[in-house]
């Protein structure tokens, strides 16, 4: 921990004395405000700053504020050797208060225990589970006093801590819970990055420097002063510990040209503090070095040796602290400066003592038995490999990945460095980190020439490629993977060919259809086979593929059953081949089954959230959008960032924020290069388009819906530039350009042929009616309303119905016009379409019928969550419940319908049903 206690004038103390931080009151200031409004509220904070500015004590003072104020505190302590120690970090959070846990829901609770190693498990458990179950049991703890979580050196936090931490903060609402996490400032912090305050710990100016200075016992003076306030650059650690060891000796290297990087200069300080003291001292301090937070106590207190009287001479040289019944470095500094500056023999030696000491401690022994190993070992190699199983069967693909990394360099035999690489650069794909994933594949390739490792390494490297905006290279590594497959007749063929098929949508580029159409054909049709052709096949080219794929596609989810991967890959092929009923409810039994192999999304995951948009579900499509794009944000992923935002901009345009939907078409279009993000492009200029519309600027609405098609008329994108063609046609009638919309719809239709999907073709009877001459369009009316699957799309089912209606009003077939036209508000005021529900009223008072809008409604004004909440009450589920579907604590919920009840005008929950059916029926029309 970067405990800087010291910066207050001199004091060695960790605990906090009342007197203020020099040069730190703002800061000391601000932080308390942050532990006084989680009494009431959520908040996040995160503390940066470089070693020694001050952020461990400014968190001692706002734990110290907390307990004063009758809060309960929970603690972490980030440490490089413990950041490969999967779910490390949580366990510190919660060891104080395990035993509450045992009051969560049997899932959550069973989750919970597995990560945490306490139990064993078949397979990795559910990390969105695993999330709610530290929620709920945070939000549980909180209900008789407000709790302050503190996680110090977070940047060295292992990842599977982080990302829970990560969801726990994106879903505290209402909660009295406060997160306060210090890193250092040029460190990574993923999923913290961005979105939450920060407080930035800068250096100290001259004035308050000088003072802390002159609090010390011996302050300096002259040139060692003058010395001392250059090299220390304001870092008041390093104030503190010059001048503390300048009164002592004269400052080393005072005759050097120029300043010594301050952590050089503090290494080297404490180093000799450390050589003067007694060789009993020097072991227990290096034991205590090689040790992390976990097994501090063990090297403490686990050693015959190991006693006050040895750890005195250290605490008087200021390098340890007593802190309860443990003993532990001041700073993380002091522990560099004893563990580099021991002799390698010796630091091998401290680590065996430690693995001897943590034989009840597997994991952890496995990581001390390798410090210590400096040469081939096939047993440790083999404890690494266990450590590697259990890490991941608790869902700590980080720590999986980086202990079959040290196996591989501690295995004696190449095949088997080879293979466990392989394995390492798998599981190294659900960090997210491509850096890793291509240094793990670079060293397969380095020790092995078989085409089956190869191929699986590359394999990562491509998936994990195809997520981020470099879509060429993406496709470019798969397809030799697939090619080099195809020819060694390995089944790693298809697996290859499924994830270029993702980079070919995301893409949109043609020439690699080509490219998959001509393997794929040569690859032997066999039943095992069957669900990745099928997925190759339609999201590569969905209307080519639609013809044969749609009949089987049923009997395929039958087939898939209990599988919740193949059933999430079979619902994005009903959503591609426009299937949406069948994709909603295969997407729904994939969720309550799914099993999360990882932080990051899988390919075309958006597909979810265009499902439940397109069936009008649009309060969850934001939900999917933003979960998306927190995990995509976190992992570094900019296209799976850029999908979601791109969804979430098009629903926000929908219900007619234009100036919101803009800022998140927006964001899209800056993650990405639309030449090689093809899909993301048109999606987000959809969303303008639909932006326009809203504010009637149909000029742009035009041009940006126009934009998805080339100049001559072919589409920027296969699949989603004909999603935009009623609409086109549309905003070229307010224009005046029909004659060129005209030429380009009837070009993709002869593009499409026969194979165009019922939504589709709807899309284009829309577009055709409102083209052709007035005296020509009601044929095309009829046969866009003709087709009973239509009703799977209710938003483009109303524009039709909207357009048809204004059709015969003009033609003063009002009694015709009345029921298209009702039935079109009655849709757009269920989904909360404010600029259509506006169209559709000004249409209806011109066909002689007052329509108004009735009260509630006012469910549509909700947010995606408060509708989603609502609706769960409404079926009579409890908060505890409806916070196990939707990832929320149950004070969440509560709170949630607290600030809705008002807004819908209900006092019980037993009202929430007649709302929803007011809302979803009836238009309050009037003659």
């Amino acid at each position: 921990m970067e405990n800087d206690g010291w910066v207050r004038g001199g004091q060695r103390s960790t605990r906090h004395s009342g007197l203020p931080l020099v040069g730190r009151e703002s800061e000391t200031a601000e932080i308390i405000r942050h532990v006084g409004a989680g009494r009431s509220r959520s908040d996040v904070l995160v503390v940066t700053g470089d070693p020694g500015a001050g952020k461990s004590t400014l968190l001692d003072i706002a734990a110290d504020h907390a307990h004063g104020a009758g809060g309960r505190v929970l603690r972490a302590v980030g440490s490089e050797s413990e950041a490969h120690l999967g779910f490390a970090g949580l366990h510190q959070v919660l060891r104080p208060v395990l035993g509450a846990a045992e009051g969560l829901p049997s899932r959550q609770r069973a989750a919970l225990r597995a990560v945490l190693g306490l139990d064993e498990c078949a397979e990795a458990p559910d990390a969105m589970v695993v999330g709610l179950a530290v929620l709920t049991l945070l939000s549980d703890l909180a209900e008789t006093a407000p709790l302050l979580v503190v996680v110090d050196d977070a940047q060295w936090i292992d990842r599977g801590s982080l990302d829970v931490l990560s969801f726990v903060a994106r879903r505290m609402d209402s909660e009295p819970v406060t997160l306060l996490l210090g890193v250092r400032t040029a460190a990574a912090l993923p999923g913290f990055d961005k979105g939450y305050e920060r407080l930035a710990l800068g250096p100290l100016d001259g004035e308050a420097a000088n003072r802390l200075l002159d609090r010390q016992p011996a302050p300096p003076t002259g040139r060692t002063r003058l010395r001392i306030l250059e090299e220390a650059a304001g870092n008041p650690l390093a104030l503190v510990e010059l001048a503390h060891a300048t009164a002592v000796r004269p400052p080393e290297g005072s005759h050097v040209e120029g300043p010594l990087p301050v952590t050089d200069r503090l290494e080297r300080i404490f180093a000799g503090h450390a050589a003067d003291l007694p060789e009993p001292t020097r072991r227990i301090l290096l034991l205590l070095a090689a040790a992390d937070a976990a097994d501090a106590q063990a090297a403490a207190m686990g050693l015959p040796q190991a006693d006050d009287e040895a750890w005195e001479p250290a605490d008087r040289a200021g390098l340890v602290r007593q802190d309860g019944a443990g003993i532990s470095f001041r700073h993380p500094l002091v522990r560099s400066a004893v563990y580099h500056a021991a002799p390698l023999k010796e630091r091998r030696r401290a680590h065996l003592a430690l693995a001897e000491l943590l034989r009840e401690e597997p994991d952890r022994r496995a990581w001390h038995l390798a410090a210590a190993t400096v040469r081939p070992d096939q047993d440790v190699a083999a404890a690494l490999q266990r450590t590697a199983d259990r890490a991941r069967r608790r869902g700590g693909f980080a720590a999986a990945a980086a202990a079959l990394e040290r196996a591989a360099e501690l295995s004696p035999r190449r095949e088997d460095r080879a293979r466990l690489l392989t394995e390492a650069a798998a599981g190294a794909v659900f960090t997210g980190q491509l850096g890793w994933v291509e240094h793990l594949a670079a060293a397969v390739r380095a020790c092995t020439d078989d085409p089956s490792l190869l191929g699986e390494a590359a394999l990562a490297t491509g998936r994990l490629m195809s997520l981020g905006p470099h879509h060429t290279a993406a496709f470019a590594l798969l397809m030799r993977v697939a090619d080099t497959a195809a020819g060694a007749r390995s089944p790693l063929v298809l697996d290859a060919l499924a994830a270029a098929a993702v980079v070919r949508y995301y893409s949109g580029e043609e020439s690699q259809q080509r490219q998959i159409q001509s393997l794929l054909s040569r690859v032997p049709d066999d039943a095992a086979g069957t669900a990745l052709r099928a997925w190759v096949l339609a999201v590569s080219d969905p209307s080519g593929a639609g013809a044969s794929l749609a009949p089987v596609l049923p009997e395929l989810i039958a087939e898939a059953k209990g599988d919740a991967r193949r059933l999430t890959a079979l619902a994005i092929v009903a959503w591609l081949l426009d299937r949406t009923t069948l994709a909603a409810e295969t997407f729904d039994e994939a969720f309550d089954q799914w099993q999360v192999h990882g932080p990051v999304p899988d390919g075309l995951a958006c597909a979810a959230g265009w499902t439940r948009l397109d069936q009008g579900r649009w309060s969850e499509a934001r939900s999917v959008a933003a979960d998306i794009a927190a995990m995509a944000a976190a992992a570094g992923l900019d296209h799976a960032e850029a999908c979601a935002w791109a969804l979430d901009a098009t629903v926000v345009g929908l219900l007619g924020d234009p100036a919101a939907a803009r800022r998140l078409a927006e964001r899209a279009l800056a993650l990405v290069d639309p030449l090689e993000s093809r899909s993301v492009a048109v999606f987000a200029r959809r969303a303008l388009g639909l932006a326009a519309v809203a504010e009637g600027d149909y000029d742009t609405a035009y041009a940006q819906f126009r934009s998805a098609f080339t100049d001559d008329g072919d589409p920027v994108h296969y699949h989603a530039s004909y999603t935009v063609l009623a609409d086109l046609a549309a905003a070229a009638v307010r224009r005046g350009r029909q004659e060129h919309a005209s030429e380009l719809l009837e070009r993709a239709a002869r593009r499409l042929g026969t194979g165009v999907s019922a939504r589709v073709a709807a899309l284009i009877d829309r577009g055709r009616a409102l083209l052709a001459d007035p005296e020509h369009a009601e044929p095309f009316f009829q046969a866009a309303l003709a087709r009973p699957a239509g009703e799977q799309w209710p938003f483009e089912r109303a524009q039709t119905r909207l357009d048809y209606g204004e059709w015969l009003r003009r033609r003063r077939r009002i009694a015709q016009a009345r029921p298209l036209l009702s039935a079109a508000l009655e849709t757009f005021q269920r989904l909360g379409a404010r600029p259509w529900i506006e169209r559709a009223q000004a249409e209806l008072r011109a066909a002689g019928i007052e329509a108004t809008i009735a009260a509630p409604s006012a469910f549509t004004e909700l947010s995606p969550q408060q509708q989603q909440i609502v609706q769960l009450a409404a079926r009579g589920l409890t908060n505890r419940e409806i916070g196990e579907k939707l990832f929320l604590s149950p004070r969440t919920v509560g709170s949630h319908l607290y600030r809705v009840f008002p807004k819908l005008g209900v006092t019980a929950r037993s009202q929430l049903r007649d709302v929803l059916e007011g809302s979803l029926s009836g238009t309050g029309v009037q003659s």
